[in-house]
């Protein structure tokens, strides 16, 4: 078994500058543009986005994170588009480390802003792919309701995962959450969209 700190779970040396680079380039080629799409990979990209929603809408953090690569990264920009999460604030900028962390704190009893605990459903359309090298661009559109003590807040964007294929399945290399919203206030925002 290797040193605790030479697993990426426990050390971020990969998010370095050409880590930002990519993702910026990858937000910019959905957001700026209509990229060559393959329309024969949707199905498999489908299946593994709807099973992503259903995961986080049963609650099932562990298993979610599960579809997420060691070296991975999560981004909610607060610039339309995404802007650069290099050098601008962002609404959340993990890496596995801090998604591990994050299913850890909802799974804590004391997650204030999760008491009564939020009630998700999603809905996932529009999903493009293309192919980059050995890994699968992806773009969707998101309707995502919480339901959380009698208050029922509805968020909508677009997604844009990338994707890389295993034996077993697909993995989240990045995923970036655009919300149309997400230059406005936001109150509670501690679900996983």
């Amino acid at each position: 078994m290797p040193e605790l700190s030479a697993l990426p779970a426990r050390e971020s040396r990969y998010v370095d500058a050409a880590f930002y680079e990519r993702l910026v380039a990858d937000g910019r080629r959905w957001s700026t543009g209509h990229p060559p799409v393959d329309d024969a990979l949707r199905p498999e990209c489908e299946r593994f986005l709807y099973a992503e929603a259903r995961l986080l809408d049963e609650g099932r953090f562990e298993d979610w994170l599960d579809l997420y690569e060691d070296e991975c990264a999560y981004w909610i920009p607060l610039v339309p588009g995404g802007g650069d999460p290099a050098s601008q604030v962002t609404n959340a900028m993990d890496d596995r480390r801090r998604l591990e962390d994050r299913v850890v704190w909802l799974r804590s009893a004391f997650v204030w802003s999760q008491i009564p605990r939020s009630r998700t459903v999603r809905m996932i359309g529009n999903v493009e792919a293309m192919t980059d090298g050995d890994e699968l661009l992806v773009r969707s559109t998101f309707v995502l309701h919480d339901v959380r003590a009698g208050d029922h807040t509805t968020h909508v964007g677009w997604y844009a995962h990338r994707l890389r294929r295993h034996a077993d399945g697909l993995r989240v290399v990045s995923k970036q959450v655009n919300l149309a919203d997400c230059d406005q206030a936001h109150s509670n925002m501690s679900i996983i969209f």
